[in-house]
């Protein structure tokens, strides 16, 4: 079986507590609401992909338990390819997120994550590989293999730092303004990254985009009331993606993963909003944004 793309990431169960306010040290507060669902970023992304219409691989590790066993029903269900996952006597990685509007804490333990592994055959029957934060080693593991096989690759590092010697071999360089500015500290800096295309998508909404022949553009964002940002990010990775396969300019691209990234910040929970590609056609239409679908 071909792939279009190959994800590689982190696989988590999520718990989400919606609050009136955090509490301070030593306090117990109540939650308005709470909501569980699957998440893990390069998971978000390989689902958003999936309804769109591409043939999606995932490379990633579960623990042999009932939150793992999730993980691959839904990804079958929906058509991912789950030869990537390994099944390991470690539990499945877990995130609790408490939300107050935009504004948000985060737990994570990673379990299962830590044991995913990069095969050179599983690689080989994709075009393309996207990667979110994982382990230095693994990451220069899966771009060394992936452009040795002629893949392109695009990372969305989160907070991990990103060497300049995997820098210079990523082909999309993507995460938010606050990353963006932690680790080159401004914006203006976008020009000088080594990858062949970067972006940081801004706080304020919408996105810089920096293309291989170092044009800039800022892409303007869609106005929504952020319910709850889990996710917002991959399903703008999803977007982007998608239009770069196939063959969209990086205006277009941004503008895709802006609609998604607009859906999925209305609803609570990182999957919750993802709809199938007629839907997104639709509603993409309805806003005006003349993006070339086929």
């Amino acid at each position: 079986m071909k792939l279009d793309v190959i994800c590689m990431g982190n696989l988590n169960y999520d718990i989400t507590f919606m609050l009136e306010r955090f509490p301070e040290f030593h306090e117990k507060v109540n939650a308005k609401k709470v909501y569980t669902g699957l998440g893990g970023s390069a998971g978000n992304t390989a689902t958003w992909l999936s309804f769109l219409g591409l043939r999606v691989g995932f490379i990633g590790a579960v623990g042999n338990d009932d939150f793992g066993r999730l993980h691959l029903e839904f990804f079958e269900k929906i058509g991912v390819d789950t030869r990537g996952i390994k099944v390991v006597d470690e539990p499945t990685g877990v995130a609790v997120m408490m939300v107050i509007g935009e504004d948000k804490r985060i737990v994570k333990y990673p379990g299962a994550n830590r044991f995913k592994e990069v095969k050179e055959n599983y690689l080989k029957l994709a075009r393309h590989l996207h990667l979110s934060s994982n382990p230095l080693p693994l990451v220069e593991k899966a771009v060394n293999l992936a452009k040795n096989l002629g893949l392109t690759v695009s990372f969305d590092p989160g907070e991990m730092e990103v060497p300049k010697h995997i820098e210079e071999k990523i082909d999309i360089l993507m995460m938010n303004e606050d990353e963006f500015k932690r680790k080159y500290g401004s914006l203006e800096k976008i020009t000088e990254l080594k990858s062949r295309i970067a972006i940081a998508t801004l706080n304020g909404g919408g996105a810089l985009v920096r293309d291989e022949n170092g044009n800039v553009y800022e892409i303007r964002g869609l106005s929504a009331k952020a319910i709850d940002t889990t996710g917002g990010g991959d399903s703008f990775d999803a977007g982007f993606i998608y239009g770069y396969l196939n063959g969209w300019d990086v205006k277009d691209s941004a503008k895709l993963g802006m609609l998604l990234a607009y859906l999925t910040v209305q609803k609570v929970g990182a999957r919750s909003a993802v709809i199938p590609l007629d839907e997104v056609k639709k509603i993409a239409k309805e806003l005006g944004l003349d993006l070339p679908f086929q």
